[in-house]
């Protein structure tokens, strides 16, 4: 049987990590040597681990783990820049006899590797103009713009997510037609052998998962996380200062929020951005739904 391509994806919290785990130690007491694949955007960058509730190595279970702590905090992480990084990898796994696992919850990363999906070009003049423009004025004028330029992409972007913003903005300025953040009208999977699991867990229980999680990331010491990184120069990055957690700890520490108002805003954008990954996978033709306690014999089957 040729190696497969498994997607474990969902929302944040909702315990892709440890389904991940023991569908990759299960497929290796079957002889096939799986290997798990990060497609969680913030999980790229070395050092942000609280924040992003990255699995220490310690707990990896002897399965190699990739594409975790490739970025310095300073540097950019692009989807265009990750998908043919992935796919290479996956390739790599796949020529060693084994399963690769991707998982992660940033939608246009996970959904980069497993559709057919093509990037318009890159404008880097372009781009810092439209950067200069959101760091003056914020994401209001620029998402503006947008609504009159490709009402329909800005139908689908988050008014407060300016990077998604700047990007569709400058695919228009060089006459392309861009997918903005959504994924093709019908999405065409890169590799047959795929297999997307979503990991379900009910809004309730979600919700006080989410809460409970910010709330350990702060007594876990996600403040000295962040002013080590602080350090190393995370407010000069592009996507990782923006990251949820990792911009109101930064708050914080200049002052400007207290810790209870930091906890509190993570806690509400994280709530808020847990619905939308919800949205998007929903919308992943063939996914199949499971609990984050499914277990991995039962995926298999016998």
């Amino acid at each position: 049987m040729s190696a497969r391509l498994w997607a474990v994806v969902g929302s944040t919290g909702t315990g892709k990590t440890d389904l991940a785990l023991r569908l990759a130690a299960e497929l290796r007491s079957r002889g096939n040597p799986a290997e798990i694949v990060n497609a969680d955007a913030m999980q790229l960058y070395r050092g942000m681990d609280i924040g992003t509730a990255k699995l220490p190595l310690e707990e990896r279970r002897g399965i190699p783990h990739h594409l975790f702590d490739v970025r310095e905090v300073t540097e950019e992480a692009a989807v265009a820049w990750y998908q043919p990084l992935a796919r290479s990898v996956i390739a790599d796994i796949h020529a060693r006899g084994g399963d690769a696992i991707l998982i992660g919850g940033s939608g246009l990363y996970v959904s980069s590797v497993i559709f057919d999906f093509r990037f318009p070009p890159r404008d880097a003049v372009v781009r810092e103009r439209l950067e200069s423009e959101l760091e003056a004025g914020g994401a209001g004028a620029l998402y503006a713009r947008l609504q009159t330029l490709d009402a329909a992409t800005a139908a689908r972007v988050d008014p407060k997510n300016g990077r998604r913003i700047v990007r569709a903005l400058e695919v228009l300025e060089q006459g392309e037609t861009t997918h903005g953040a959504a994924l093709p009208e019908q999405p065409v999977l890169w590799r047959q052998d795929t297999r997307i699991l979503g990991v379900h867990v009910e809004r309730a229980e979600l919700v006080e998962r989410l809460d409970r999680r910010v709330e350990r990331m702060w007594a876990q010491g996600m403040l000295d996380e962040v002013a080590a990184l602080r350090a190393r120069g995370l407010e000069d990055g592009v996507t990782a200062r923006r990251a949820i957690g990792y911009a109101q700890a930064l708050a914080q520490l200049r002052g400007d929020m207290t810790q209870a108002e930091a906890i509190a805003e993570t806690q509400a954008l994280t709530r808020r951005y847990a619905r939308r990954q919800v949205s998007w996978f929903k919308r992943y033709p063939g996914i199949d739904w499971v609990s984050p306690m499914s277990e991995a014999t039962g995926i298999l089957g016998s």
